[in-house]
């Protein structure tokens, strides 16, 4: 008997379901398992560097509301047009639409707000987190799967992902598969997770450096998805918003390797 050949990767027919009168998301499940895991990786590795558990949940609970926050704000605000005559759904997070780098920005300050109000390791929290933001990136991409956006440009390629006329831009509104960004990127985040883990185990050295490889790491993918998505209006200079955010969040890890590398040297120096 002879199977048929994957031709191209079906889009789920449904992103939702009910339970009695209460609309669960796909989208929203990804996110929250996501976050749910991303936790458990934080509690683990935090606590092995010697810090407060409690302290770092709390962190944790601030971290992720106002990471969402910051995620919501920052995608409403290049998207009002999304929005005319129906405001309400400023707040519907749960049908998409949540700028990742909004996110991390509004994140990381909170972050560094509440590990020096409780005195706990700036350094170790960011090491911790370091390896599972990207495992949570990689299970929330699944969500923009089931809601079939941010897709790529069209692809013949076998993993081709097949998108419903009314998910099209009018631009490629005659073509049927397209790149499927999400599971390139879930892909490489899930690489790049157990990358940092690797990394921080292999070289001590390393410690407090960690983000540093995450940036660099999602920077880069991030900035080679941005070349092909079709979800971007705004273009400067032939690149999209987030790909020149991406540009500067792989320069801002460069940084941050080179900065704690000469801190590190300059220590051992002086020890000497």
């Amino acid at each position: 008997m002879i199977y048929p050949i994957l031709a191209s990767i079906p889009s789920p027919p449904i992103n939702d379901f009910h339970i009695g009168p209460l609309r669960v998301t796909f989208y929203g499940i990804f996110i929250m398992t996501g976050v749910v895991i991303a936790w458990l990786v934080i509690r683990h590795r935090f606590e092995a560097r010697g810090g407060d558990v409690i302290i770092a949940e709390r962190i944790v609970i601030r971290v992720v509301a106002y990471g969402f926050l910051g995620a919501r704000l920052a995608y409403v605000s290049t998207h009002l047009s999304r929005f005319e005559g129906e405001w309400w759904k400023l707040i519907a997070i749960w049908e998409g639409g949540l700028a990742l780098f909004g996110g991390l920005t509004a994140g990381a300050i909170v972050m560094y707000v509440y590990t020096r109000k409780w005195g706990a390791s700036f350094p170790d929290f960011l090491d911790s987190v370091a390896p599972a933001v990207p495992l949570a990136q990689a299970l929330g991409r699944f969500g923009n799967y089931f809601n079939q956006e941010l897709f790529g440009t069209p692809t013949d390629l076998p993993w081709g992902l097949e998108i419903e006329p009314r998910f099209r831009p009018p631009q490629y509104a005659g073509f049927e598969t397209f790149h499927p960004t999400f599971l390139y990127e879930s892909l490489w985040n899930v690489g790049l997770a157990f990358f940092i883990i690797w990394i921080g185990n292999r070289y001590p050295s390393m410690r407090g450096r960690l983000v540093g490889v995450y940036f660099l790491g999602y920077g880069f993918i991030r900035f080679l998805m941005e070349l092909i998505r079709t979800d971007t209006t705004f273009r400067f200079l032939g690149l999209s918003r987030n790909a020149w955010v991406s540009m500067g969040v792989m320069i801002l890890g460069a940084l941050v390797l080179w900065w704690k590398r000469v801190k590190v040297e300059d220590n051992a120096y002086t020890l000497a």
